[in-house]
């Protein structure tokens, strides 16, 4: 009865760390140039495709009405709270890696092919954004 029990709680939480192994959920996005805390961005699997959503901006200097006004899609001039910055990711096979869709920088309304890695047992998340190649990589936490 005790090897049951101990089968089924390490079973269990084997399965709670897969899933963590995701990127999927809240993250706390961090400046890639100062290192400083900038918003909360929620990710969500649709049918095995990513998306992502501003949920909170955590800058101090930063206003409730702030719009995207650098976008030239159908994001601009909308809210940067519950702006999608994050459209179309799809797991690469077996690896853990998320990539094939686009990720927005608000700050210049550029989008860039993106790329998700779950690292640390997913407690971080490696977000790459490049343009032929040449990009930058920010480091999120994972806030839930």
């Amino acid at each position: 009865m005790i090897r049951v029990t101990m089968a089924l709680v390490l079973g269990v939480s084997s399965i709670g760390a897969m899933a963590q192994m995701s990127p999927v959920g809240l993250w706390k996005t961090i400046s890639d140039k100062d290192g400083s805390t900038t918003s909360e961005v929620r990710i969500v699997d649709t049918a095995g495709v990513l998306s992502g959503k501003i949920e909170r901006r955590l800058d101090p200097k930063a206003k409730p009405e702030d719009t995207c006004t650098e976008c030239s899609d159908d994001r601009k001039n909308k809210p940067l709270i519950g702006l999608e910055i994050i459209r179309n990711a799809k797991k690469d096979g077996g690896n853990d890696v998320w990539e094939g869709g686009k990720i927005l920088d608000p700050a210049n309304g550029k989008n860039y092919t993106l790329k998700l890695t779950p690292i640390e047992g997913g407690k971080k998340l490696e977000v790459r954004g490049s343009v032929f190649g040449i990009g930058r990589t920010q480091t999120w936490v994972r806030a839930q």
